[in-house]
């Protein structure tokens, strides 16, 4: 019977997740600013898809990559959010062992996904910006798809061993995960063996993700920068500087929470966990939210396609 038990508990058919640790008499008042999050992104989000798809005027690299976004808003934030509405408002904790597995690739791999986004949209505004004229020859149709697939495979395949890896792994210390979903290094920390493969990897991944999207979208804005504060009147420069700003804030609301998370579990030992499982949960839920609020209100043509669609609708 022991050495039954000690089988079943060495590859766990179930993980328990604990929302957020310490504090679970919170979980519903936490739940409603959470849930109201995920309810904005996605309806934000689809709107995006469906203004995209509509208006043909909008059939051009930016909106393009900004439906790349949108999409991978929506897979993130659908990964994570029911489950942890589940477990603020019901108490149902348990994952099965490939669902936990699962959820962790999808959002790794998306989160990825969503770095390169960035780039490709980051160099969008750098033609635009710099090399107007050449807007239309740079970024046509088969090189934007190009870019789409190169972003889609890298973070298909860059994070493709994380499951693989964690699943190798025995668990017998527990099966009780402290975290709100299935994060890979939240994981790793319940085997009881050697995992430095994979948090060599996952340190790894992240620096090739996070630093060379972070080095790329830099050098792309510090010469966009340079270009608008040359142009000859300061309407031109501020409406220019307007749009970028939005972009910029954008970029670093998702990539500084992210860094705070994963920096914390391997240098944060005295980061209290609840804090630190908060900021988890929010950076995967703020920036679904924020992307299509800024990027819908503050793009003119998404806008006004908007009210036209509103208004028709009202009459």
């Amino acid at each position: 019977m022991s050495d039954s038990n000690t089988t079943d508990f060495t590859n766990p058919s179930t993980f328990i997740l604990l929302g957020i640790p310490g504090l679970e008499a919170a979980h519903v008042w936490i739940s409603i600013p959470f849930c109201a999050m995920y309810i904005i992104a996605v309806l934000g989000n689809f709107t995006i898809l469906f203004i995209v798809k509509r208006e043909p005027r909008l059939h051009e690299p930016m909106y393009y990559f900004l439906c790349m976004l949108a999409t991978s808003d929506l897979v993130v934030s659908t990964s994570i959010m029911p489950k942890m509405l589940c477990i603020f408002w019901f108490n149902s904790r348990e994952m099965y062992f490939s669902a936990c597995l699962t959820q962790m690739y999808f959002i790794h791999c998306f989160s990825a996904m969503e770095s390169g986004i960035f780039v490709a949209m980051a160099f969008d505004r750098y033609v635009a910006i710099c090399n107007p004229l050449r807007h239309s020859t740079t970024l046509t149709n088969p090189v934007v798809a190009k870019i789409g697939l190169t972003v889609v495979l890298r973070g298909i395949m860059l994070i493709l061993p994380y499951p693989f890896l964690a699943r190798r792994w025995p668990y017998c210390r527990t099966n009780i995960i402290p975290h709100s979903y299935c994060e890979h290094m939240a994981m790793v920390k319940l085997a009881c063996a050697d995992v430095r493969i994979s948090s060599y990897y996952s340190l790894s991944v992240a620096f090739l993700v996070m630093g060379l999207d972070v080095f790329f979208i830099a050098m792309s804005y510090i010469q966009v920068l340079r270009a608008i504060f040359s142009l000859p009147t300061k309407d031109a420069r501020l409406k220019t500087f307007g749009t970028c700003g939005s972009h910029l804030f954008v970029i670093l609301a998702s990539y500084i929470p992210a860094l705070f998370s994963f920096l914390t579990h391997r240098f944060g030992h005295n980061v209290p966990l609840h804090f630190h499982i908060l900021i988890a949960s929010a950076y995967v839920l703020v920036p679904p939210m924020l992307h299509p609020v800024i990027y819908g209100v503050r793009t003119k043509q998404i806008r006004d396609r908007l009210l036209r669609l509103l208004t028709h609708k009202g009459i």
